[in-house]
């Protein structure tokens, strides 16, 4: 089985803001057209304009109803891989192909070392391994590893595309290993949580839940509006026969 670093320092991950995520659906597109000629290339479609639409997806956002005592409301949930700080998709595998970095704590797979056995996505409880039928090995999110460190792109696009796709600022990327970070201090601020903490794996990625809402918006009563007298000539004839 593949052992896990000693130690990584440096903890790169993603911050998501479950109170303005929108489910828009921007990072899962970003994330399929930057990923399918990247790092993990290529991404696998299945049927892609037919009725059993499959492949590989390294970020999906699932939609749910909240009820609670001041009303509903739709949270907007995405899922990817959240770089565990004890993966136990890494310590499962048996060729050595999960790993996790100890230079800033990513998680990847060696497709050249993976037999496509399934046990990491077994071991996995996020759901976020995917195995691709086309190529015969697993698959998953890597941070954008060809962007965040790409030279050739300006510094202010060094991030996932996911993040840099969102356009209400839901997803947040930097080093959660570093207190001072912004993205370390977002989490302290609104109380960011680990997914199923009680599973012990220690996400590096954080959500930040929904605000909750103090009360419901004032209703405004206006009052009802006067009858108007139906003028004569031709509006006076449209609003007499519209009124019939």
């Amino acid at each position: 089985m593949t052992c896990l670093p000693s130690q990584s320092g440096k903890k790169l991950g993603l911050v998501i803001d479950l109170d303005t995520c929108v489910g828009c659906q921007a990072c899962v597109t970003a994330c399929k057209e930057w990923n399918t000629g990247g790092h993990m290339a290529p991404l696998t479609d299945i049927d892609p304009y037919g009725g059993q639409v499959d492949g590989v997806w390294f970020n999906r956002v699932h939609s749910y109803e909240h009820t609670t005592e001041m009303g509903g409301r739709t949270v907007n949930f995405p899922r990817s891989c959240l770089h565990c700080e004890t993966p136990a998709c890494v310590t499962v595998c048996p060729t050595g192909a999960s790993y996790k970095r100890a230079s800033d704590g990513i998680v990847l797979i060696d497709e050249d070392k993976c037999i496509g056995c399934k046990l990491c996505s077994w071991a996995c409880p996020y759901g976020a391994r995917e195995f691709d039928t086309d190529v015969g090995v697993m698959k998953k999110c890597t941070l954008c590893v060809d962007r965040i460190y790409n030279d050739n792109l300006a510094e202010e696009d060094r991030v996932p595309a996911c993040v840099a796709a969102c356009p209400t600022s839901a997803r947040h990327f930097g080093d959660l290993g570093d207190p001072a970070s912004a993205v370390s201090q977002l989490v302290a601020e609104r109380g960011g949580v680990d997914l199923m903490p009680e599973l012990g794996y220690h996400p590096t990625n954080k959500y930040l839940p929904p605000r909750a809402h103090a009360k419901r918006a004032a209703s405004v009563a206006a009052p009802a509006l006067e009858p108007v007298r139906a003028e004569g000539g031709f509006l006076g004839w449209v609003d007499r026969m519209l009124s019939n």
